[in-house]
């Protein structure tokens, strides 16, 4: 039986991970490792943090807090304070433009991660390196050997709605792109899908493409060619894959039409795209015939998943927070398939990883991984307004079962008690490994004076207003909201984008509807005495979401990594202005 003592020896495992990785993957021994290392988490913690400040105590940055190279977890507490990305932000930028000086890393950072910067509208810089590549590839492991031993998988191939941005040079000359992208290219990355026998069924023209939705077509035309190889279908997020079934419901005529000729679509001009994939392409009337079929007797296309690939065994990505309300569209689609969700991570890092594959995406849970980085908790009912903090978070193992947290981290790429801005709920422990359920993002809150409405209250209120949509067979295809403060009183404004034609009068319910089930008390007491005004309904036409996908790309970003921001930062003009000029009809709650 390996020890924590024996697996962490000189702090390497993740060196000891990626080593290995030319080797044929043992699932047994990956458990067997995160089952020892879970064991001792407190201590591997410990040793985490010593670790990541013997490797950076020269740099910049903790010198001036006065550690002095010291590694103890009470000192690195009592010297170094808890920060947002604000603070960090003119280190960052000068690693970015060139500076070479031990900033916040001993060694220099030569890549930089994007975040999504879907809500504010702008994506920060997040230093990457090779300890976190490391990291991601543990997780990987760690998580693919859990999900196979529960969903055995043999040697066959992912259908990945995988899409990489560009990457492209700093002032200073780093490389930067998106974190997804910054892994994607990494050569560790293919070897470890090759590993596990998962390789992607798209050639990498296809995934590196410039064009999206060139992209997306040859996703799902590889998908078709290799549909009996096929056993796992995945993307980064959920409504990737709902967004590629949506399209395939448009387009399958044409895909179908590749196959039995063997010519590839005069829609795909892309050289390099159109290159790869036609080399993959040979008439096969046969396969066109039984996806023409397939596809004929499918009812609303329920379990078009499992008819167009016979052998998928589950459909993969992260289905927690704001993928939520994608999964009912997804679950349609993939009919009798599971729905595995994806580990928790962020473009700063990982924190853990999916142990209880069969838990259905809504009561998923994450195991921290105590190597990958050091891990505070700071409990959500002591945390203040704005960036004074005289509460203390507490360690990995002193957390408490169903109580709330803010998670604040150290990793091994220079964040310092960085506050990850993600609310989680501990919903038990593996070995001494504490089980996080994701939340909401803390700042993504409506709020106009004393309500507090969550991502996930807007959720709610949106299934439930939904409902009034059913029989007319419509469904909500996205949505978003924007707290309107420039009228007085302030009001929410929910904004959807429907399937369909809706009456004045159902719309009217819904919007109703919106208002009644945001139950916070701060919104209900304020709604009844008018400091609140009535919640607006306001909805745009088909294809607006797609829009804003597209103004994400534009400024740099990946599809892979964008997410449909839920509340709306009045600081993000430019998607504001694509939402308001994109609205057919508007409709004022009569609620209250």
């Amino acid at each position: 039986m390996a020890t924590a003592s024996s697996i962490y020896n000189k702090g390497r495992i993740m060196k000891m991970v990626v080593e290995n990785i030319e080797k044929k993957f043992d699932a047994e021994e990956v458990i067997k490792d995160f089952e020892a290392l879970t064991k001792d988490a407190g201590r591997i913690q410990e040793e985490t943090l010593q670790r990541i400040l013997e490797e950076n105590g020269g740099t910049e940055y903790l010198k001036q807090w006065g550690l002095n190279g010291r590694t103890d977890v009470e000192i690195f507490k009592a010297c170094i304070p808890i920060v947002t990305h604000k603070e960090l932000e003119p280190y960052i930028q000068r690693i970015a433009d060139g500076d070479l000086s031990p900033i916040l890393t001993g060694k220099p950072i030569k890549t930089i991660s994007l975040s999504s910067g879907t809500t504010q509208g702008k994506p920060k810089f997040v230093p990457f390196n090779d300890e976190l590549m490391e990291s991601t590839m543990q997780i990987f492991q760690t998580s693919f050997a859990f999900r196979n031993r529960e969903f055995p998988i043999g040697n066959g191939k992912a259908l990945q709605f995988i899409y990489s941005s560009k990457q492209f040079k700093t002032k200073g000359g780093l490389a930067a792109g998106t974190a997804t992208t910054n892994v994607y290219r990494n050569a560790q990355f293919k070897k470890t899908m090759r590993a596990m026998s998962t390789p992607c069924s798209s050639p990498d023209e296809v995934i590196f493409g410039p064009d999206f939705q060139q992209s997306l077509y040859c996703h799902l035309l590889c998908g078709l060619i290799f549909r009996n190889e096929v056993q796992v279908v995945s993307s980064t997020f959920a409504h990737s894959i709902v967004r590629a079934f949506r399209t395939f419901e448009q387009v399958w005529e044409a895909l179908v039409v590749d196959i039995r000729e063997g010519v590839l679509s005069s829609r795909v001009t892309v050289p390099s795209i159109r290159s790869a994939v036609s080399k993959l392409l040979k008439p096969d009337p046969e396969m066109a015939d039984t996806i023409y079929n397939k596809c004929a007797n499918l009812s609303n296309w329920y379990g078009l998943i499992p008819e167009l690939f016979p052998n998928t065994k589950y459909i993969y990505g992260i289905m927690t927070g704001s993928m939520e309300p994608y999964l009912k569209k997804l679950r349609h689609y993939a009919g009798e398939l599971p729905l595995l969700s994806a580990d928790y991570g962020s473009s700063e890092g990982w924190v853990g990883v999916n142990v209880n594959p069969k838990l259905a995406p809504e009561m998923v849970t994450y195991a921290v991984l105590p190597n990958i980085g050091y891990f505070e908790f700071l409990p959500l009912g002591e945390i203040l307004d704005g960036m004074e903090q005289v509460n203390s978070p507490v360690d990995l193992t002193e957390v408490k079962i169903d109580e709330e947290y803010e998670i604040i981290f150290t990793n091994f790429a220079g964040l310092y008690r960085y506050r990850l801005g993600d609310v989680v709920k501990i919903r038990g422990f593996h070995n001494g490994t504490p089980e996080l359920q994701f939340i909401c993002r803390r700042n993504l809150l409506l709020s106009i004076n004393i309500d507090k409405n969550t991502e996930k209250d807007l959720q709610l209120a949106v299934e439930a207003a939904a409902k009034h949509l059913v029989d007319e067979k419509l469904e909500v295809v996205d949505f978003t909201s924007h707290v309107n403060v420039s009228a007085d009183p302030g009001h929410y404004v929910i904004f959807w984008e429907l399937s369909g034609e809706a009456t004045d009068e159902m719309l009217q319910d819904c919007c109703n509807c919106l208002d009644k089930s945001f139950v916070d008390a701060g919104y209900v007491s304020s709604r009844k005495v008018s400091a609140i005004g009535a919640l607006e309904l306001r909805i745009v036409k088909l294809g607006t979401f797609h829009k804003i996908l597209d103004h994400f790309v534009g400024l740099g970003g990946a599809v892979s990594q964008f997410k449909t921001p839920r509340c709306v930062s009045p600081k993000n003009s430019s998607l504001i202005q694509i939402l308001s000029s994109n609205v057919v009809k508007s409709y004022s709650s009569t609620a209250f």
